[in-house]
This record gives structure tokens, sequence and C-alpha cells, in this order.
């Protein structure tokens, strides 16, 4: 129990110190927090003045006056808690403007690795609606329940300075306000923990399915989706009834015990009037300071809520932030043009501990050569690539471009420089031309065009509407899947890359698309070293090299005609096939 109240308060300590940089605006609601309280208590103290002073004497020109000065305090206190509330919600705000910014951009620079295993609905919980949850924390917490904290001592104080002992028989029921108060915020903070986890549960499960109805639908398993669904949303809507249901016990008890102390003063402050110990001006407002002091004790068991809720927010998003798992950039070298020779030198890999992918793989690929890599699903051909980038750091061996180790590059430059051509095409939403440029501010609209026309194309853009400026759905889901591996093809060429990485991109293609691209391939890969990953052998005739691998192995490599040469060779067995599968269907 002692260690997670240390870890809430070291994550709210971390919460607090995202305000640092805005100092002079927490200031400012700090010190308008501290003054509420005394101008607050004014009014009742003047309601006082003017029962007892004034209307029992008849002193009206003199009640006149203070009626004035009644109404001047109340709008001087309307002023300070109009500007508290819009600081303090500004300061929570910025807040997570700026942590918005650091998550994402910390969500940029993760391992793939983090995304395989993260769904893409809680990640997103995450960086809004946890984020969200957080500004609370400084809008509706800490300096709110300073400002009412400061409120019940001050009302305290003066009903203690106006009837000590009224004062006392009026809070012989704070006892049981207090141990309420602290027996709601302890059920309603599990509660919202469970909401918060309910939640995430939701958005996860509704971003894959969304991104994945045309599965749903094709396969007809939207009566088992809406199943999975009703549970989950049962689940989510149960733990929010919990939280009601708490709400519902609370607020009646504070009304309850509010009542039993305003009954309490007027049993024993009528018999004072009448004994004249107490003045009909105290009787009149001390209902005023019951009101006073009852409402901010409620409002601190409601605020204590609202902080935990933005701790286990906090907790959440800091998980993200404190996630290193990401590709360290310590290479120095800075590159603007590589050669494009690359080397593999005994190469081990495994994404997980114990399940080795790549098993001593070595190879060389020559500057200006195009290397071909085959094999069954799960040998490892993708991994390859994913290496190569840097999206994962291998287990042992070593990865040269043009005889230095990838890992003295400095990232960016290095990624820079290679360009991939995916067999499944990520577009955004936008324009065409954003997509393929992805608003690189080095790329024109005429270096698009000229990549256009070079990869042929141009005239597939030009038939659309509004030719580049045409803007796509999600996912491109306007386009044919033809034209969306266009874009991604042209998006490749236009940043002009020195390796070039085709992983399957041809595979979706219809054969007049194919046709076109098959042109364009030959003519790009005689400038630049490159790397084709395809089933259909066929495509890769051309190559210089093909390395076959197997189980995360080489286990030949070679030009076509001598791998075909090979008796029981692997390559030649899959080359066999594929004739026999193309024979059967002619």
């Amino acid at each position: 129990m002692s260690e997670q109240r240390y870890m809430d308060w070291a994550v709210l300590k971390r919460i607090v110190r995202l305000a640092l940089p805005y100092k002079i605006l927490f200031l400012v609601t700090f010190l308008l927090a501290i003054t509420l309280a005394p101008v607050a208590i004014i009014r009742p103290m003047l309601i006082n003045r003017m029962v007892d002073d004034y209307i029992l004497v008849s002193d009206l020109a003199g009640l006149q006056f203070m009626a004035i000065l009644l109404i001047v305090v109340l709008l001087v206190e309307a002023t300070m808690r109009y500007f508290f509330i819009y600081n303090s919600n500004l300061l929570g705000q910025s807040v997570v403007k700026d942590l918005r910014v650091r998550v994402f951009r910390h969500l940029l620079g993760l391992k793939p690795a983090f995304f395989d295993k993260t769904p893409i609905g809680l990640a997103t919980t995450r960086t809004i609606s946890d984020i969200e949850t957080i500004n609370s924390v400084f809008s509706q917490g800490l300096i709110t329940i300073l400002a009412d904290s400061l409120g019940v001592l001050a009302v305290i104080s003066i009903m203690l300075y106006t009837s000590w002992k009224l004062t006392l028989v009026c809070l012989i029921a704070l006892p049981f306000m207090i141990w309420g108060s602290y027996v709601f915020k302890e059920k309603v903070k599990k509660a919202f923990q469970i909401v918060r986890t309910k939640i995430s549960d939701m958005n996860a499960f509704l971003q894959e399915r969304i991104s994945g109805m045309k599965v749903v639908q094709i396969f007809n398993a939207e009566e088992q989706e809406i199943k999975r669904f009703k549970e989950i949303n049962r689940d989510y809507t149960q733990a929010n009834l919990r939280t009601v249901f708490y709400y519902a016990i609370f607020f009646p008890f504070v009304e309850l015990i509010s009542a039993v102390s305003i009954g309490l003063m007027v049993w024993y402050g009528a018999r004072g009037v009448m004994n004249s110990n107490i003045t009909p001006g105290v009787l009149v407002v001390f209902p005023i300071y019951i009101s006073m002091l009852y409402r901010p004790i409620r409002m601190i068991a409601d605020r204590f809520n609202t902080i935990q809720m933005g701790m286990v927010a906090g907790e959440r998003v800091f998980k993200v932030i404190d996630n290193f798992d990401v590709i360290k950039n310590n290479g120095t070298k800075s590159i603007e043009k590589l050669n494009g020779l690359v080397e593999f030198k005994q190469v081990n890999f495994s994404y997980e501990e114990g399940f080795p992918i790549l098993k001593d793989v070595t190879f060389h690929l020559a500057a200006g050569e195009t290397m071909a890599i085959v094999g069954s699903t799960g040998s490892g051909k993708t991994t390859i690539i994913n290496l190569l980038n840097r999206f994962y750091e291998i287990d042992a061996g070593q990865i040269c471009i043009d005889g230095v180790d990838i890992r003295k590059y400095e990232l960016s430059s290095l990624r820079s420089r290679i360009a991939i051509v995916l067999q499944d095409v990520f577009l955004f939403t936008g324009p065409l031309i954003d997509n393929i440029s992805l608003k690189h501010p080095d790329i024109s609209r005429d270096d698009v065009v000229k990549a256009s026309k070079l990869i042929g194309a141009h005239k597939f853009f030009m038939d659309l509407p509004e030719g580049y400026d045409y803007v796509l759905m999600e996912r491109g889901n306007n386009l044919s899947m033809g034209q969306r591996q266009l874009i991604s093809f042209v998006r490749a060429l236009v940043f002009n890359p020195d390796i070039l990485i085709l992983d399957e991109a041809t595979s979706s293609i219809d054969s007049e698309t194919e046709a076109v691209i098959q042109s364009a391939i030959e003519k790009l890969t005689q400038k630049r070293s490159s790397f084709v990953i395809a089933h259909r052998l066929s495509t890769i005739q051309h190559a210089d090299k093909i390395l076959v691998m197997d189980q995360g192995r080489v286990i030949e490599q070679g030009r076509a005609e001598d791998l075909l040469q090979i008796e029981n060779g692997h390559y030649r067995a899959l080359y066999e096939k594929q004739l026999a599968e193309q024979e059967s269907l002619a």
C-alpha cells in the first residue's frame, strides 16, 4: 500500500513538473487561489453587519451603503473567480498541448516492435484520452483543492471568531462528513481505474474492427463481432455505473450531514438569540457559513478523485514516454549519397529471445547491382530489409554499407538514402501529391510530376478527377489497388534513393499496371543498388544475384541461370513448381 502511494506521489510530481514552462501562469493562478478564500468570507461578514447594525436599528442610509459595498465585493469575487477558472484551465490545456506533441514525437521514434505488440487503439487512447484526463489535474485538481482548502479554513476561522460555541455545535456532524468523503474517494478511485482500462479495451477493439471492416463483412462475421462488442460495451457501462452509484450515495449523504448541521445550528442558535447570547445577524449568516463549509469539503473529495484519475492516466502516459525501446542513434557519420555496397556478415537476429529468425546470414551486393531474395513465407526475407533500415538491432554479426557499419551512420541520414515499396501500401487522407511527397520541404510539385512520368504513372494520376490534387480517402480506399501501388512507387522514387527495396511490390497489381512498373523497374534498378523480394520468379530473372532463404538461413545464392543448374537445388525446385502451375493454368 505504501509503495502504491509512493508511486502515486512520484507520478503526481512528474505531472506538476510539466507546468514548469508556464511558471508565471501557474504563479498567477496560485495567488488567485490564495486570495479567493479571504475575499469569499467578506460577503457573509457584511450580511452579519447589515442585520445587527443596520436592519435592527432601522438605519436605512447605512443599509444602502452596505448593500452597495456587498455588490462591489460580489463583483470583485466574481471577477477573481473568472480569472482563476480561466487561468487554471489555460494552464491545463497548455500542459497537455505540449505533452501530446512530446508523446507523439516519442512514438515516432519507437521501434516497430512496439507497434507490433501494442494495439493502435491503445496507443491512441494514451495520446488523446489519457492526456486530456491529465488536464483535469490542473483545471479541477491541485490548485482548486488549494483554493477550496483555504476557503474551508477561512470559514471555520470566521465562524469560531463570530461564535465559537455555535461553531462547535455546527461541527458535530463534520467528522461524519470527513469519513464519508474519504470512503467515497477510495471507492471512486478504484472505479475510475477500471473505467480507464475498459475504455482502452473498447478503443482498441473499435479501431481494429473499423479498420478491418471489409474482412468482417467478407466472412459474414458481423454477428460474432456485435456479440463481442456488446460484452465489451457492457463491461464499460457497468464500470461507469459503478462510479455513478458511489456519486448517487455520496451527494445525498452530504446534503443529509449539511441538514443536520443546520438543524443543530437552528436549535442552539434560536435559544442563544432568545437568551441574548447570540445576535440575530449571527443566526442569519451561519447557514451561509455552513453552506460555504460543506460545499468545498464535498468538492474536495471529488477533486481528489480528479487527481487520482489524472495520476492513473499520467502513469499510463509516462509508461509510453519511459519506453526506451528505440533504435539508438549514436552514429555520427552523416551522408548525402551512398554508393550502395551492401554486406551482411554472419548476421543473427530474433524478434523474441530464444526464437532466432536469421542465422549466420552472409552475402555481398556490389554497388549498382540488383539482388532478388526468394524463399517460403517466414524464411526471413522481409527481416533482412528491416535490418538494413535499422528498424531492429541485430543480435550478432555486422551489416555494412560502403564498408561502414550501419550503426556508425546517423539514423535519419541513413534512412533518407533508402526507399522501400511495400506490398501493403499505406496512404493518408489528403491530396494525392501530399501522399507522394509527404509534405517534404525539398520536394516540389515538379519533382513529383517528373518521378510520376519516369515510373509511367503520370497518365494514371491525370485521369483522376482533380489530378495530383485529388483527395484520397482513408488508406486510399477511393483508388484501385494498382493506383495505390503506383503511388508507393512514385513516393519511393521521388526521394531519389541510393538503395531501392521492393518488397512484393508487384504482387497486387493488374497485368496492365505491372507491365508499366516492370518497364520502369528495369530502368531504375540500373542506377542504384536494389533488393527485390518476390514470390513470382518470372519477375526477377534479370537480377544480378539471387539470394535463396530457408528457415532463416542462406542456402543458395548466385545468378538465376547458375542456380537452375544445381541438381536438387531449392531455387530450381521453386522455379519448376511455378512453371508447372503456369502450364496447368494455360
